[in-house]
């Protein structure tokens, strides 16, 4: 009976000590943030600029927070289902950069979960949030209206190049933001008077493709449009000048 009692004792020991590790384990879970961009790892700047701000507000990626970063590699088919699997990992909040269609595909995949988003365009107009003073919903963010700015791209380079009669725009047409763009180039081209060749990538091979078609047009300059994708190929375009 005596050595029943004591392996009695021992066992109940055993679990009282594994039970505060396992509860301060659990205590020091750390948040899970989720990153949504349809660009690709590549796009640094984006990267860097998050950590900055979430070190700026004392969180330290590894140590305090936890990242889960989804990239949609410029295919932003795959947004819908990248932000489903955030969504399955129950993060805290999900922060959006790249345009409209990853916010989208963020807000259809929950309306419980905060949505932080950077765009380039009116988050009103573009139905992401009711108003700019009471965003309602799950989502709110900051935006710069960097696809209308594409007219003082060609505006720059007009008075660089004044002599060009031909200047290509190189754009990712899969992007819902391609239109905006697109329109402000061709505005800006006719107030100028030059010829836009507008020229369409999507895909790394794309990219060759078009540089390949800028040489045969001789075109006199080349806007590269703020696209996620195409800002992740900037080495690639470099080297193929």
């Amino acid at each position: 009976m005596l050595d029943v009692r004591r392996r009695e004792f021992i066992t109940l020991l055993g679990g009282a000590a594994v039970w505060p590790l396992a509860a301060r384990a659990q205590q020091a879970a750390m948040p899970v943030v989720g990153f949504l961009h349809p660009g690709s790892s590549a796009t640094t700047p984006y990267v860097q600029g998050f950590r900055r701000g979430l070190q700026d507000a004392d969180y330290v990626e590894g140590q305090s927070i936890a990242v889960e970063y989804r990239w949609a590699d410029g295919q932003y088919d795959r947004l819908p289902a990248l932000a489903t699997d955030l969504v399955g990992r129950s993060v805290s909040v999900i922060a959006v950069g790249g345009g409209t269609a990853p916010i989208l595909a963020a807000k259809a995949a929950t309306s419980k979960i905060p949505i932080v988003f950077f765009t380039g365009t009116d988050p009103v107009v573009d139905g992401l949030v009711e108003s700019f003073s009471r965003p309602s919903g799950n989502g709110t963010g900051a935006y710069v209206l960097v696809n209308e700015l594409v007219a003082k791209q060609l505006e720059f380079l007009h008075e660089v190049v004044p002599a060009a009669a031909t200047i290509a725009a190189l754009d990712n047409a899969t992007s819902p933001s391609s239109v905006v763009r697109l329109r402000e180039l061709n505005r800006a081209a006719v107030a100028l008077g030059v010829k836009l060749q507008v020229l369409n990538a999507s895909t790394e091979s794309d990219v060759v493709g078009a540089f390949a078609s800028l040489i045969e047009q001789r075109a006199g300059g080349l806007v590269v449009t703020p696209d996620p994708f195409l800002t992740s190929r900037r080495d690639q375009m470099l080297a193929l000048l």
